[in-house]
């Protein structure tokens, strides 16, 4: 009664709190009924918000035991498609979206006095979404509007900090104390066979039901099977609880056991919190769980199964002691304990955004940092969001929301599904696209004996759920529970979208099933790619590809995909429907892009134009294109050269030695152009420009006069010092022209025997005596004997010891003692002199 007392004073004297109390403390059902006759509530109403539909029916059915009432008269509930509350109903146990709704519809909230958030810690994006809009319309339009928050494993402190520093308020409880004992799985041993022993050892050494933790329905049914085959008594009841059951079957579930019989309840996540099963004095925790993972690169969710956070871990093992003391057998290593994350992440941080995109911009919000969050959306995936929202035609060019996007936020779906169902009914296929979201929205009917192999044709499972059973490809099965949910989601959302009986099976052929996905999934319309296999080009670019190469799917040439597992490469297509070219067109008329290419081929040089009409990353049509003009040819010839420069043009003899000229003249004066690898090519726009004018391939280009481009890019007042500047040729004392080498344009080089410089008293030289050329002195047989900068310093310091050698290498010439008085010359003495 103290906790309940400060929860009303708090709740008395300001506009929200916060209550951290351990699993078992009553605060789901406790704290509501003692708030009913608070005197500042004024007969409003209380909305306690509940994360999954199973515990939200709990929670009323208590509530409303202890008052001595059926559901629907004090306390009720609201969820999608349920509603159980009437005129005196104070007390509304609301789930999923259905707060959000009320929220957009009346931000007011009239006659609401108390939001109650329960189970915050697990931090589903409606609790999140719920809260923020909470606080929005707490302080834009209901300052009175109170706000408790709820949670057994919580970061308190945070919590209130967004609450405007609300009290936190602490309960110790009353759960009595769980022994915990851990029994790893054996090297080699998989998850479903170590939970599944632990389950038959904690039957034999413990009393009371045994309530088992799994990460989802696929290994529930595994470890159902196995518990099956391996005689457990026949006194024990072996009940799966996941969220795809239906009411019926999760109520049975939690339901007491039968005087002198037992139950093993298998569940997911769904019993972790806000549930009491009664009888529990086991829990068996396999340790994982599945979560979902979005991502905003290719705009797909997919499931993962993730260790358990240690705030789960504790929640599931606080179910065995929420009437006695109890046991928990932990699936893992005690090492392993200690490392296990405090809390999971909130489900904000990695969903699909749409549905939340649509929420906002439906309250006229199109930044979601316009709310108070306690994670904010990350931006790229928000932004991803409200671009699909424009794709779906929800979103008009100024980022509002559009008549259609209205209708789409009303029927209460995803957007996607929303789209569809509108679209649908325009294209008379109502009928045929409420059996498509239902096997969307639900599990799929179709297994598999080898799940590699399951057939992703979307036709099979509408065939099932229009006949409730057919004869399937060998290796495939129907899911008998999952067919069952999917024929009753069908004909809900048949009366909901008022399709008539008489058309129920009108205009609805599966030619009209790949536009309806398409429609849902405009960024998964997928391209047969070249090549073996059936692999597909996805719109947005990203690759996709069939497992089951004997489906039906795999020889088309076009699929629309409306479930991808994208954990490699190459997406994995889970569910799609074959489409067809004239439907492409027909659907994206509008947002086909029309592109015309020329481009020049890398191996023969010769241009090609391409006219391309494509849908994003996929070329819906490749044409020739007609009429390429010079200009065009031109481009793709330069790109062609650029691509790959500089040995893309090959440069003559004479353009190369014309080319170091003048590297040679603008290092030493920068008046000259820079004819370097790196400024050619910056510079391409201009100096090559008159070589690719009329040029019809690379090899017209290749014959144009480069030397004479680059002369050019010269001023017209500097050209005519060129040769004098920077002389192709020396001419020596014996008389003979020698080429200058400038390949170093800082030392250029001349080559010639030494012989022909008999009598040279200056060492020759370029730029008008500025730059001494640095002299290779040659051999008669034109081999290097001596380099120098300094010819008259050699006469006077080496010319002596390099005769000596000379004279004995060649004998027939002179080797006078004075060079300087010597002849010059480049023959041999004549013979017998």
């Amino acid at each position: 009664m103290a906790v309940v007392g400060q929860v009303h004073a708090a709740l008395r004297d300001g506009t929200a709190a916060v209550l951290v109390a351990p699993p078992g403390a009553g605060k789901t059902t406790g704290i509501p009924l003692a708030l009913l006759d608070a005197p500042w509530l004024a007969g409003g109403r209380i909305l306690l918000l509940e994360p999954r539909r199973l515990a939200a029916r709990a929670a009323a059915s208590r509530m409303a035991a202890l008052r001595g009432e059926s559901v629907g008269a004090t306390v009720g509930w609201r969820m999608r498609g349920d509603t159980r509350v009437g005129a005196g109903t104070r007390i509304e146990v609301v789930t999923e979206g259905v707060l959000t709704r009320m929220l957009l519809d009346d931000p007011t909230l009239d006659g609401v006095g108390v939001i109650c958030f329960d189970e915050f810690h697990e931090r589903s994006i409606h609790g999140d979404t719920g809260l923020a809009l909470a606080l929005n319309s707490q302080a834009l339009l209901r300052p009175d509007l109170r706000l408790l928050v709820m949670s057994a494993t919580i970061d308190g402190a945070r919590v209130a900090t967004l609450l405007g520093d609300a009290p936190v308020i602490t309960s110790t409880g009353r759960a009595f104390p769980v022994a915990t004992t851990f029994a790893p799985p054996r090297t080699g041993q998989r998850m479903e066979e170590a939970t599944a022993g632990a389950v038959r050892d904690a039957l034999a050494a413990h009393d009371g039901d045994v309530l088992v933790f799994l990460p989802g329905a696929r290994e529930i049914r595994r470890v159902a099977s196995l518990l099956e085959k391996g005689s457990v008594s026949a006194s024990v009841d072996l009940w799966p609880l996941y969220g795809m059951l239906d009411a019926r079957a999760q109520d049975a579930a939690i339901a007491p056991s039968p005087p002198g019989r037992r139950k093993v309840v298998i569940a997911s996540a769904i019993a972790e919190t806000s549930l009491t099963i009664e009888g529990v004095r086991v829990v068996v925790d396999s340790g994982w769980s599945r979560v979902p993972r979005y991502s905003a690169r290719t705009g797909m969710t997919r499931l993962e199964t993730v260790r358990v956070s240690r705030a789960s871990a504790d929640q599931r093992r606080g179910r065995a002691g929420r009437l006695a003391p109890g046991h928990c057998v932990r699936c893992w290593h005690e090492f392993d304990d200690a490392a296990l994350r405090a809390h999971g992440s909130a489900e904000m941080l990695d969903a699909d955004l749409a549905p939340l995109a649509l929420d906002l911009a439906g309250a006229g919000i199109e930044r979601a940092d316009e709310l108070q969050w306690l994670d904010t959306p990350p931006a790229a995936a928000f932004a991803q969001a409200r671009t699909l929202l424009a794709a779906l035609g929800a979103l008009d060019t100024t980022g509002r929301l559009t008549p259609h996007g209205r209708a789409m936020s009303a029927l209460g779906v995803h957007p996607r599904m929303a789209h569809l169902l509108l679209m649908a009914r325009e294209r008379h296929v109502l009928a045929l696209a409420c059996d498509l979201v239902a096997i969307l929205e639900e599990r799929d009917p179709v297994r598999a004996v080898d799940a590699r192999l399951l057939d992703p044709d979307l036709a099979l499972r509408i065939d099932a759920v229009r006949s409730g059973r057919r004869a399937l490809p060998a290796g495939l099965a129907l899911d008998d529970a999952a067919l069952a949910r999917c024929r009753e989601t069908a004909r809900t959302l048949r009366d909901r979208m008022n399709v008539r009986r008489d058309d129920e099976h009108t205009g609805d052929d599966h030619s009209a099933l790949g536009a309806l996905v398409a429609l849902a999934y405009p960024d998964r319309v997928a391209r047969r790619r070249d090549g073996a296999g059936a692999r597909y080009l996805l719109r947005n670019g990203s690759g996709a590809f069939l497992r089951d190469q004997g489906s039906a799917l795999a020889r088309e040439e076009w699929i629309a995909c409306a479930a991808l597992d994208d954990a490699g490469r190459d997406a994995t297509v889970q569910l799609a429907a074959t489409l067809d070219a004239s439907t492409v067109r027909e659907l994206y008329a509008s947002q086909l892009t029309t592109r015309r290419t020329v481009l020049a081929d890398a191996e023969t040089g010769r241009i090609r134009g391409t006219v391309t009409e494509s849908l994003g990353a996929i070329t819906v049509v490749e044409r020739v294109a007609e009429n390429v003009s010079a200009a065009e040819r031109a481009e793709a010839l330069r790109a062609l050269i650029l691509d790959g420069w500089p040995a893309s043009l090959p440069w003559s003899d004479g353009a190369t030695r014309l080319r170091a000229r003048l590297a040679f003249l603008h290092r030493h004066d920068p008046r000259w152009p820079d004819v370097s690898d790196e400024a050619l090519r910056a510079e391409a726009d201009t100096w090559l420009t008159s070589a690719l004018h009329g040029a019809r391939s690379l090899d017209d280009v290749r014959r144009a006069d480069l030397g004479a481009l680059l002369l050019d890019r010269v001023d017209w007042t500097l050209r005519a010092t060129l040769d004098r500047l920077a002389p192709t040729h020396i001419t020596v004392p014996s008389g003979s022209r020698i080429p200058v080498d400038y390949d170093d344009p800082a030392a250029p080089v001349l080559a010639v025997r030494l012989q022909e410089l008999f009598g040279a008293r200056e060492t020759p030289s370029v730029l008008d005596g500025r730059v001494p050329l640095v002299i290779h002195l040659l051999s008669p047989a034109h081999r290097p004997v001596q380099v120098t900068r300094d010819l008259p310093g050699f006469w006077r310091s080496s010319y002596a010891d390099v005769r000596k050698d000379l004279r004995g290498l060649y004998p027939r010439h002179a080797w006078p003692e004075d060079p300087l008085t010597a002849t010059p010359t480049h023959r041999a003495k004549p013979r017998g002199t």
